[in-house]
């Protein structure tokens, strides 16, 4: 993210493919992804077997980033961090309801949908739509914050993680200065933990990201899972949550 010449270009094409790419659906259906294994949403509450040899659960709720768009969902963040758990005998599962194209209104509509099996921890990843479509941020810290509220409301001893975005600066230095305010704004007001900047060390840098510019590829995904465990692994309890 230095230089000016070439790097400025970058920049240019980074922002038009994330609003371009972030914007779009590419699939209707959403998955989920639990122990390594991808199912439909609405069969993840049949996974009752499947989570037999596992004591917590970890929801991940977000768009083509959780998701994982162009990867095996195995080697989108949610499953590397899924595999970092099992490495460190934790016996949490993590189901990966990450979805290409939400936004914060259709996420609080399909949220219901999600919150069908008892949670310890849920990661809410979504906001960047809403700010690359220059969606009032008044809209997108309500429709947040009930999120927060309806999973507490379902699961009140559930520990929430907020993922924090930013904005490409095109979208004019007030908006962009007060989406990036926003969410530790709503983190602090809702006592929920927070993820500073998903995209730390991967936004932007061409190595890291597919053809597409935006979304991260095998080696930006480990980045963001190293990003997201800074913060997770102080939502996941102690030894009483290992594996025996």
């Amino acid at each position: 993210m230095q230089n000016n010449g070439p790097r400025r270009l970058l920049k240019f094409s980074y922002i038009f493919c994330l609003i371009c790419l972030l914007g779009c659906r590419d699939n209707p259906a959403s998955k989920v992804e639990n122990k390594g294994a991808t199912v439909p949403v609405e069969e993840s509450n049949a996974s009752a077997d499947q989570e037999a040899n596992t004591t917590g659960t970890i929801l991940f709720f977000g768009d083509s980033l959780t998701a994982g768009l162009g990867l095996d969902p195995n080697l989108a963040f949610p499953g590397l961090l899924q595999q970092r758990l099992d490495s460190l005998g934790y016996s949490y599962g993590v189901i990966n309801a990450g979805l290409s194209g939400e936004t914060t209104a259709s996420g609080k509509n399909r949220l219901g949908w999600v919150l069908n099996q008892p949670l310890d921890v849920f990661v809410l990843e979504l906001g960047a739509n809403d700010g690359l479509r220059g969606i009032p941020l008044a809209e997108t810290r309500k429709n947040l914050k009930a999120m927060i509220t309806q999973v507490r409301a379902k699961y009140p001893d559930v520990v929430i993680v907020l993922a924090g975005m930013q904005l490409p600066p095109n979208m004019g230095p007030e908006y962009t200065d007060e989406f990036r305010k926003m969410f530790p704004e709503i983190a602090e007001s809702e006592d929920v933990l927070l993820i500073p900047f998903l995209l730390k060390d991967v936004g932007g840098i061409p190595e890291l990201n597919q053809e597409d510019g935006i979304h991260p590829t095998e080696a930006g995904h480990k980045i963001v899972a190293d990003n997201v465990w800074a913060v997770l692994r102080k939502a996941i309890q102690g030894p009483e949550r290992k594996a025996s």
